[in-house]
């Protein structure tokens, strides 16, 4: 069980750093924003968790221990529980429509000559997070920008 949570959370974040952070995406993936709150959490929450933790044990003294360290798990778990939806996301299968609209842009990458092949009949959002990446690095924003 363990080591299933932590390939979840080692997919996650190889999924947040292949996901492109376009915000045209944001209008039909809630990657944009998963990711950006994550990103956050991730730079945020230990030091919020630091300073929830000691300031309970500050003003209440050493008896709230348990409630100190009960807060600080809480802020700790926040990006933590980030990583996991990323990573359950990333190997979740792809809708018919969005498999669809995934092989087309891969055939249009391929006429473009990139080397881009196309999603398969168990492709993951992981699949078209790779080939998203490649057409918005190569294709031009008026292709995006009729999207």
């Amino acid at each position: 069980m363990t080591v299933q949570v932590l390939k979840t959370l080692g997919v996650g974040r190889r999924y947040m750093k292949t996901w492109p952070m376009v915000r045209q995406l944001s209008l039909y993936f809630p990657e944009y924003r998963v990711i950006r709150a994550t990103a956050l959490a991730i730079r945020l929450m230990p030091l919020l968790a630091l300073l929830a933790g000691g300031s309970q044990l500050y003003l209440y003294g050493w008896a709230w221990l348990p409630q100190a360290i009960t807060i600080a798990l809480f802020f700790i778990s926040l990006p933590i529980q980030g990583l996991l939806w990323l990573g359950w996301r990333a190997k979740h299968p792809l809708p018919l429509s969005l498999l669809d609209w995934g092989n087309n842009l891969s055939a249009k990458l391929q006429g473009m000559g990139v080397a881009c092949p196309p999603l398969g009949a168990s492709a993951c959002y992981l699949d078209m997070a790779v080939i998203l990446k490649m057409a918005f690095e190569r294709l031009d924003k008026h292709y995006w920008e009729a999207l």
